[in-house]
C-alpha cells in the first residue's frame, strides 16, 4: 500500500511541476507579445515617422519576388503563424531569410485532417472544406474560414511549392500531398501530388511518439485521455478558452476549433458542460478530432498506411536529438519546457535518443508500418544531386524547439540550418531547370544591355 501512495505522490508531483512549467511558458508568450505590440504602438505615437520620399534600391523587383516558388513554413503544435500573437514569430524570423516564404496560420490544436485542410484553402482561397463525411463523424460544421484571396492562386502542378513542416507540421504537408494525389477537394479536380515540389520535416512526427503516452494518451488504444493527466488541464483548459470567445484573446491566439462551435452564444452553460463531459466537441470519445491522437504510434501507423512517398517530389528530415540519462546532468542545454520529459523519454530502450517531444528514430524518415526509401545524410555534398522520392536525413544536436520562438537559443546554427533549407530550396530542387535568383536575373538583364 505504501509504495502505491508513494508512486501515486510523484506522479501527482510530476504533473504540478509539467503543468506549472507549460503554463508559465504559455503566459510568457502571451505577455511578450501584448507587451510588444504596445511598446509599437506607444513609440509610433510618442514618435511619428517623418514622411520621406521612398527610394528603391536593390535588384529584386515584385515580379521577379513572384516568379520565385513560394517556400510556406508550418508550425506544429501549439503553434501559430503570421499575424498572431502580435509581432512574435513562431519560426523565429526565419521567414525573412528569403525573398518569398509564407507562414500560414493553422488550428494549434485542430487534428492533422483539418490542418491539411485549411492549408490548401490558405493558399487556393475559398471557405474551408473540412470534407462531408469527416465532419459528420467528428461532429463540426463542415465549412470553416473564408479565405478570399488565397496565398498563391497559381498553384498547380506547373506551379508546385516547397513546404516546410516543423514537428506536426510535416505530418500535415504529408496529408496534404496525399490528400491532392487523390483529388479530395471538391471543385479542384486536377490536383495530383506533383502541386508539391519538396517537403522538408524539422523535428518532424513522421512515425508518431512516446512522448504522447507520458503526456496523457492512453497507450492500449493510442486515442483516449488517462483520467488524470497534463493532456486532461490542456483539454479543460481549451473548452474554456473557446467557449469564452473573447474577441480580443482570440485574435492573438486561437487553438482552432471555430468549426466545433463551442462558443457560450452558441452552446449555452449546456454546451459547455457537454464538452467538459467529453459529450461532445473535438475531445469527445466519439470524434477524438485533435492533434495529440495523431501523434500517438497506434494512430499514426494508421495514417502512414495511406500516406506514400512520390516519386516527382524530394524529400529532407532534420532529426534532432537531445538525450540526457541521469545521472548526467539531464537538463543541461535543455529547454526547461523538455527537461522532464527528455529524461521520461530516455527510459526507452528502443526509442531511447530523442529531443525532448520526439523520438530522433520518428523524425528520420517514415518507416512505421512500412519504411520508405531513405538515405542518411553526413556531408551535403555526399547527397548532390538530390534524386526525388527519397528521404533524405541528418541528426542535429538540438532539441524540440531549439529552431522556434528564439533564435538566440541555437545562435549560428540556427542560421545554418535555415539558410541550408532555403538555399537547397532554390538552388537543389527542381524539377526540369534551376530557378534564377532575383539578384542573378538582376545581373543577367544588365549584361544582356551591355551586348
Amino acid at each position: 500500500m505504501i509504495p502505491l501512495l508513494i508512486t501515486l505522490a510523484l506522479q501527482l508531483a510530476e504533473l504540478l511541476v509539467s503543468s506549472v512549467v507549460h503554463i508559465l511558458f504559455g503566459l510568457y508568450l502571451f505577455s511578450s507579445a501584448i507587451a510588444g505590440d504596445l511598446t509599437h504602438t506607444l513609440v509610433e505615437s510618442v514618435f511619428k515617422p517623418k514622411p520621406t520620399i521612398e527610394v528603391k534600391q536593390g535588384n529584386t523587383t515584385t515580379a521577379q519576388v513572384n516568379d520565385l516558388t513560394p517556400i510556406v513554413l508550418v508550425h506544429g503544435i501549439f503553434g501559430f503563424g503570421k499575424g498572431r500573437l502580435g509581432g512574435l514569430s513562431y519560426f523565429a524570423g526565419a521567414e525573412k531569410k528569403d525573398e518569398r516564404v509564407l507562414v500560414p496560420d493553422l488550428g494549434s490544436l485542430t487534428s492533422v485532417h483539418d490542418r491539411a485542410r485549411e492549408l490548401f484553402y490558405y493558399l487556393k482561397g475559398g471557405r474551408v472544406d473540412y470534407g462531408e463525411d469527416h465532419s459528420k463523424t467528428c461532429g463540426h460544421s463542415q465549412f470553416g474560414r473564408f479565405y478570399d484571396k488565397g496565398e498563391y492562386q497559381e498553384w498547380d502542378e506547373d506551379h508546385p511549392i516547397h513546404f516546410v513542416g516543423h514537428s506536426a507540421g510535416a505530418q500535415v504537408v504529408r496529408v496534404l500531398q496525399q490528400m491532392l494525389a487523390d483529388k479530395m477537394f471538391d471543385g479542384h479536380e486536377n490536383t495530383n501530388e506533383n502541386w508539391v515540389l519538396s517537403l522538408t520535416s524539422l523535428s518532424g512526427a513522421l512515425n508518431g511518439g512516446t512522448r504522447t503516452y507520458l503526456d496523457g494518451i492512453q497507450p492500449e488504444d493510442g486515442k483516449s485521455l488517462k483520467p488524470i493527466c497534463l493532456l486532461q488541464i490542456c483539454r479543460l483548459g481549451s473548452i474554456i478558452y473557446d467557449w469564452l470567445d473573447i474577441s480580443w484573446l482570440k485574435s492573438y491566439y486561437n487553438f482552432g476549433f471555430d468549426h466545433f462551435n463551442m462558443s457560450w452564444q452558441k452552446t449555452g452553460l449546456r454546451g459547455l458542460v457537454d464538452c467538459l463531459l467529453g459529450n461532445a466537441g473535438p475531445f469527445a470519445s466519439s470524434s477524438g478530432d485533435w492533434i495529440l491522437p495523431d501523434l500517438s504510434i497506434q494512430e499514426t501507423m494508421k495514417l502512414n498506411a495511406n500516406l506514400k512517398t512520390f516519386p516527382n517530389t524530394f524529400y529532407f528530415s532534420y532529426a534532432t536529438k537531445r538525450t540526457r540519462k541521469p545521472p548526467l546532468g539531464g537538463v543541461m542545454g535543455i529547454h526547461p519546457l523538455l527537461s522532464i520529459r527528455v529524461l521520461q523519454m530516455s527510459q526507452d530502450e528502443d526509442w531511447q535518443d530523442n529531443d525532448g517531444a520526439l523520438n530522433t528514430v520518428s523524425m528520420t524518415h517514415p518507416r512505421i508500418p512500412v519504411e520508405h526509401s531513405n538515405l542518411v545524410v553526413r556531408s551535403d555534398s555526399d547527397c548532390l544531386p538530390l534524386q526525388p522520392g527519397i528521404w533524405y536525413y541528418k541528426i542535429v544536436e538540438a532539441d524540440h524547439i531549439m529552431f522556434i520562438l528564439n533564435r538566440e537559443r541555437a545562435g549560428v546554427e540556427f542560421d545554418l540550418i535555415y539558410d541550408d533549407i532555403f538555399e537547397r530550396c532554390r538552388k537543389h530542387v527542381f524539377r526540369q531547370s534551376p530557378q534564377t535568383m532575383p539578384n542573378k536575373a538582376q545581373r543577367k538583364l544588365g549584361e544582356d544591355k551591355e551586348e
